[in-house]
Parts: C-alpha cells; sequence; structure tokens
C-alpha cells in the first residue's frame, strides 16, 4: 500500500463524514440515516458508484435542505471527497464505505428520495451483466429503497449501457420515464445543474454525447 492510500485510510477512520467497516454506525444505520447521521428529517439522495465523490458534493452545495449519501467500496475514492466535504463544512454529506451488492444491509426500505448512478462500469460482456448497476436485481433493490413515487437517474456515456437500462427499467415496471442520448442540447440539461464527474469532463471534452434519464418509483 502506498503512503499515500495510507493517509486515505486513515482519513476515513478519523472522518465523521465516512461510515465504514469498523465504525459503531456501520451496524446501526439502516433506517437511522436521519436521525443518527443527518439529525434531520430531510430527504435523503444516495449516488451509486460515487469515486471521489464529486457529484455527490455538488448535489449538496446545491441542495443544502436535502441529505446525500455517496456510496462506493474504494476507500481511497471516498476520502477524497470526505475531504472536500469537510474543507467546505457540508454537513449534509456522507459517505458509504460498502459493496452495493450489499445496500441493502445499509438502507432501510422507502429511507430514500432519489438515487443518482453516474457514469457506472458498463461491464460490456454478456457474462458481466449481472454487475450492470441496472440489471434486474439491482433495480428491485432501488425500488425497495425509494419512496413510492421517489427518483432514479442514470448518466452514462455508453449507449449500449444506456438502452439496456431503458429496458430494463420498463420491464421493472417504473413510470413517467423521460431520457436523451444528449444531455447537453436537451430539455433536461438543467437537472443536472451542469455539475461534472472527473469522467464526464473527460468524456465530454473528447467529443462525446452524454445519455441521461429520469424516471419514478411506482
Amino acid at each position: 500500500m502506498t503512503r499515500r492510500k495510507q493517509h486515505h485510510f486513515l482519513h476515513n477512520v478519523e472522518s465523521a463524514h465516512v461510515i465504514e467497516v469498523g465504525k459503531p454506525q456501520y451496524k446501526t444505520i439502516k433506517g437511522q440515516w436521519r436521525t443518527d447521521y443527518f439529525k434531520n428529517n430531510n430527504p435523503i439522495v444516495l449516488e451509486l458508484a460515487c469515486g471521489k465523490g464529486e457529484y455527490t458534493i455538488g448535489l449538496a452545495q446545491a441542495f443544502p435542505d436535502k441529505n446525500f449519501i455517496g456510496v462506493d467500496i474504494k476507500g481511497d475514492r471516498i476520502a477524497r471527497g470526505s475531504k472536500v466535504a469537510q474543507t467546505l463544512g457540508l454537513m449534509n454529506v456522507g459517505f458509504l464505505r460498502t459493496d452495493i451488492n450489499y445496500l441493502r444491509e445499509f438502507v432501510a426500505k422507502d429511507e430514500v428520495d432519489e438515487i443518482w448512478i453516474t457514469f457506472p462500469d458498463p461491464q460490456p460482456r454478456p457474462k458481466q451483466e449481472k454487475h450492470r448497476l441496472t440489471h434486474p436485481r439491482f433495480l428491485a433493490v432501488y425500488k425497495e429503497l425509494l419512496v413510492p413515487g421517489g427518483t432514479l437517474h442514470l448518466k452514462t456515456d455508453n449507449p449500449e449501457l444506456f438502452s439496456y437500462s431503458l429496458e430494463k427499467i420498463k420491464e421493472c415496471s417504473f413510470k413517467d420515464l423521460h431520457s436523451t442520448t444528449d444531455l447537453y442540447n436537451s430539455e433536461l440539461n438543467e437537472i443536472h445543474l451542469g455539475i461534472k464527474t472527473k469522467y464526464e469532463q473527460l468524456f465530454f471534452s473528447k467529443g462525446f454525447t452524454i445519455n441521461y434519464l429520469q424516471c419514478k418509483n411506482g
């Protein structure tokens, strides 16, 4: 392990912005995010596979009346987001270090108002399908955790994943689906507030169009 990674992992241990294995809240936070972590009754928004938390941080700054949780398994990435949240004094941001496969262990039924999936690994090979974050097994989890009428968002530069996601979301009975294959030239552009992840900036600078969809939990 590099010295830089050691520094990041030490930060996570000490940071109140990070919930991870070894901390008491890691085992008790399910269903208690508002009461035990954020100390308010504001809506909760998840960003899955949040990486360094650029989107989580950006949304938290734009919506101080909402609570934001970035979820990722990579401790060094989460540390970067946590440090920014700490520097900015953001009290409506938390980071959960866990594998998304175990999301049900940390978030209760109807506890979440929105879910963002931003530029996930497209898992392009057929044998990888079950690992796509819009596979039906994940969509079933999102439907459980989202309140009725809660919103699911997806942004991706990958047209194959986007087409796949549209198909599966329809099959899983989400409603009020809106989508575009060119977000920045769409009327849906206002929704994302111009916030770009590192990967999104890279894709956009190379001329890729950004695919976006939103739908409601039926």
